[in-house]
């Protein structure tokens, strides 16, 4: 009997440790939603509002298929990106050429609400990530 309980116990940390699921440690963590001077929507003036995702883990995580969106719907789907080890990539709203720090949403409008609004990001199977608020809270949601 005390081999069987022995072996019972022994065998719960392991199936419990297979059963956790492996998550990618991927955040929003910076959000420039004022863009700075002018709202002339001028390119440049665009592409001064952004989101970055910062990956920390030690291993590259493969973003394709993700999606950072807003309140209003507005969606960016990362295609074909693989975001480093350790890295960190800026999603800006207006045109340019994508590089490994820095994607472009090629928009004519601005995105990210300077009053309020909420960064959602989240895996290429729909699964909540993260998300960033500012200003108050609209529609009940933060």
């Amino acid at each position: 009997m005390t081999a069987g309980a022995l072996t019972a116990v022994l065998t719960v940390p392991t199936s419990a440790a297979e059963t956790r699921p492996h998550r990618p440690n991927v955040q929003i963590s910076d959000v420039q939603y004022d863009s700075p001077g002018r709202d002339d929507r001028s390119n440049r003036s665009l592409n001064r509002e952004w989101v970055e995702i910062t990956n920390s883990s030690r291993r590259a995580v493969n973003l394709d298929g993700w999606t950072l969106r807003d309140e209003d719907g507005h969606r960016y789907t990362f295609d074909n990106y693989r975001l480093r080890a350790r890295s960190t990539v800026r999603v800006h709203t207006g045109s340019g050429r994508d590089t490994r720090s820095d994607v472009y949403q090629d928009r004519r409008h601005y995105v990210w609400d300077n009053r309020s609004d909420t960064a959602t990001l989240r895996d290429d199977r729909g699964r909540f990530v993260d998300s960033e608020a500012w200003g108050q809270r609209r529609g009940g949601r933060r």
